[in-house]
């Protein structure tokens, strides 16, 4: 069953055509990684697919409505309900702990629950950092609050954006870890990145060259494209 569905989905900013007839499905609990250069696309994919911005033609579905008409506060309320969203600059609130910070995701969702944001942290092995601010932990510890706070309202999609493009490779592994973990438990994962280490432990990777879809590598058949 298809989670994500892009049919011609084309993006124009004024004269510069960002995206071009883009047709691509992603079925539940799969892995895809997108990739490509500067300017190939991926970030105006990303933010379509994250209801952060609307194609200027084509359809977008998502767990089976179509979005793509769908205005500003429509989004950010499917964005709200359906997406976990994990960046590479973190965005944590500076002054609230990283308890505090996955709870404010439940705030906006629902009732924040200290116990079942708790249970997130222990997810990602942050338990014992609960108390401590942004400044106090390291950026590795950083992106494992962010990915506590995508997962605290059981997203049915996470999109991750170069989530480990500012880390060290101890904690690329750690975060590598968590996906192949949340993938295992049937995590349907969309990551953005350039690190073709990151990308191959995807199912397929998805690949961009100035706005289209050049190729889409079946990984599991070691190189093969489909």
């Amino acid at each position: 069953m298809d989670l994500l569905e892009l049919n011609g989905v084309s993006k124009n900013y004024g004269s510069l055509a960002a995206l071009k007839d883009i047709n691509l499905s992603v079925r539940q609990g799969e892995w895809i990684a997108i990739m490509g250069p500067s300017g190939s696309g991926k970030t105006t994919m990303m933010n379509i697919i994250g209801c952060m911005d609307r194609p200027s033609s084509g359809g977008v579905f998502l767990d089976g409505a179509d979005i793509s008409k769908e205005g500003a506060k429509n989004l950010t309320i499917i964005r709200r309900d359906k997406i976990g969203l994990i960046f590479q600059q973190f965005h944590l609130v500076n002054y609230l702990t990283a308890l505090e910070n996955v709870m404010v995701a439940q705030y906006y969702h629902s009732m924040p629950d200290e116990k079942e944001a708790m249970a997130a942290l222990d997810r990602v092995g942050l338990s014992a950092r609960a108390k401590h601010l942004p400044s106090q932990l390291s950026g590795g510890e950083q992106q494992r609050v962010c990915i506590a706070r995508a997962l605290i309202n059981y997203p049915k999609l996470i999109l991750a954006d170069e989530p480990t493009g500012n880390l060290d490779e101890a904690n690329e592994n750690i975060v590598i870890d968590i996906f192949r973990q949340l993938h295992a438990e049937g995590s349907t994962i969309i990551v953005v990145t350039h690190d073709p280490e990151v990308a191959s432990d995807a199912e397929r990777t998805v690949v961009l060259e100035h706005g289209k879809i050049s190729k889409i590598i079946d990984n599991n058949a070691q190189g093969a494209a489909v």
